[in-house]
């Protein structure tokens, strides 16, 4: 049986291994999981999934083959009391659910295994039996304040233990990202170094210095190890930007958690020969990109966020800018700053699928070098590594 879903797995593109596969099936020959299924998960997780990006991948393979297998118990089985949480959502009128028995924790594990034995056939409506479309806290499709879901798809959303529940669907690579995994994904840029004043104890330093001196003290400080990198975001903002606003909030916002040298301008569409911080006062308050190229070091990494969508002119020729006119091309801006900063990265939030349909995505990642990821989760680890070069 374990053949087949090990194959499931492989299906379901998660890079499982023979290795790992008779790794659980030693774990199980040694009883580890204790003959629940919910054990058997986590077991089966720990052994065969080596990357938490393929988790929400796992719970689906996992849900898909043992379907239905939830249902059955040894004789000897016992329901752990965290299965079955306590609060849940009360659809019925409070006369009918006056007219509903609650069993408490015990009792409902205990009810559930008599039931399992005493029932022979498949039974719907009514409020004793397993089934569907009744009261009873056993079963699917019906109401009852406080139940376990066997089978079936889930309607009120009552159901004290759902064993399909994906835990971790915010972290297939497939999908777009939220802040919490931005700041995962961004944190394969990290570059730490220890500078200014020396006022942290530095603990293996002195015990080998105490170890040196005869077993007297010897006390060594130094400096708070901070985050070293330095970073540069260009974000696009206006226009067909708008329906990604949310995306890029997420980012922005990531990034400034993790990275404390981080500066930021605005631009819309192309980089040209200025460049805004605030979105309200971009007529007032400029920054020359002549400056904003000569005021950071080499080692600055540039990131620019922006869906690459416009017409080609915006790009090859002077006077393309929609709202200006632009004496010089944004692709020679652009030239200027992958001269200037040899590492960089342009993150699209729009889908990858669709970049070979629009000619101005292609001039873009002409223009960078063919440095650009969509912004996902596995599109944003890419950036990350090309950055890390």
């Amino acid at each position: 049986m374990l053949i087949d879903f090990f194959f499931m797995l492989k299906d379901a593109k998660i890079p499982v291994s023979i290795k790992e596969f008779l790794l659980l099936l030693e774990a199980l020959e040694k009883d580890v999981a204790h003959h629940s299924l919910e054990d058997f998960y986590y077991l089966a997780r720990l052994t065969l999934v080596k990357d938490e990006a393929h988790f929400d991948k796992f719970d689906r393979a996992f849900g898909l083959y043992f379907k239905g297998i939830a249902t059955i118990f040894e004789d000897n089985a016992s329901i752990p009391l965290d299965w079955l949480l306590k609060r849940a959502a009360k659809d019925l009128s409070p006369a009918e659910r006056a007219l509903i028995e609650k069993f408490g924790y015990d009792k409902l594990a205990e009810r559930l295994q008599e039931l399992l034995k005493e029932q022979k056939e498949r039974h719907e409506g009514g409020n004793k039996w397993i089934g569907t479309g009744g009261t009873s806290p056993f079963g699917n499709s019906g109401n009852n304040p406080e139940g376990i879901r066997i089978g079936g798809e889930s309607t009120n959303r009552s159901a004290v233990k759902v064993w399909e529940a994906r835990t971790y669907r915010d972290y297939d690579t497939s999908r777009e990202i939220g802040t919490r995994n931005i700041k995962v994904a961004l944190r394969r840029l990290r570059k730490f170094a220890r500078q200014g004043v020396a006022d942290e104890l530095a603990l293996d330093a002195t015990i080998r210095a105490t170890a040196n001196n005869a077993g007297y003290l010897d006390i060594k400080m130094q400096a708070e190890r901070k985050n070293n990198i330095k970073i540069l975001m260009l974000l696009d903002v206006g226009g067909s930007m708008d329906d990604h606003i949310q995306r890029t909030e997420e980012l922005f916002s990531a990034a400034k958690s993790e990275f404390k040298n981080m500066e930021f301008y605005y631009f819309h569409n192309c980089v040209y020969d200025h460049l805004w911080r605030n979105n309200q006062r971009k007529h007032a308050e400029r920054f020359a990109t002549w400056d904003v190229l000569r005021k950071y070091t080499p080692d600055t990494k540039v990131i620019f966020v922006g869906d690459a969508t416009m017409s080609p002119y915006e790009i090859l020729r002077p006077g393309g800018a929609i709202d200006y006119y632009n004496e010089e091309a944004g692709a020679e801006w652009l030239q200027r700053f992958t001269k200037a900063f040899p590492s960089y990265v342009w993150l699209n939030p729009e889908p990858e699928s669709i970049w070979e349909y629009r000619q101005s995505v292609a001039i873009i990642r002409q223009q960078m070098n063919n440095r650009m990821v969509p912004l996902t989760l596995e599109g944003l680890e890419r950036g990350m590594r090309m950055l890390s070069k």
